[in-house]
């Protein structure tokens, strides 16, 4: 992935979030996403903090914009890997937020590994 790919990606998908677009975030991602937070055991009480399938993920999702009705994410760098990328950005609650995302070969985001800082 380049660095121009990347970016692209992060800017439509902090778009959408900060659109609150639900259908916009999804399309990032691949019907089979395996998505890892800590804020998914907190928003699901699931102790695993996996989530698997796009479907799932529209319900987390979805519950993360009724949590956070206020939610707005501030952009602030995109790294690119071979097959990954990185973003950098302001999460919902204020805190810094990190996103390591696998991206497949048809361009769709295949997994997630989501870090928040304490707060």
């Amino acid at each position: 992935m380049d660095e121009a790919a990347a970016r692209a990606l992060a800017d439509e998908w902090v778009a959408a979030w900060n659109a609150h677009d639900l259908d916009a975030v999804l399309v990032h991602y691949d019907a089979a996403i395996e998505f890892r937070s800590h804020v998914v055991v907190r928003l699901t009480g699931d102790p695993s903090g996996v989530v698997h399938g796009v479907a799932a993920l529209r319900d987390y999702f979805a519950r993360a914009l009724v949590a956070y009705p206020e939610l707005h994410f501030a952009l602030h760098g995109v790294t690119a890997g071979v097959d990954s990328l990185v973003i950098h950005y302001t999460s919902a609650t204020g805190l810094q937020a990190m996103e390591q995302m696998t991206v497949g070969p048809d361009d769709c985001v295949v997994a997630v590994r989501a870090h928040h800082a304490a707060g």
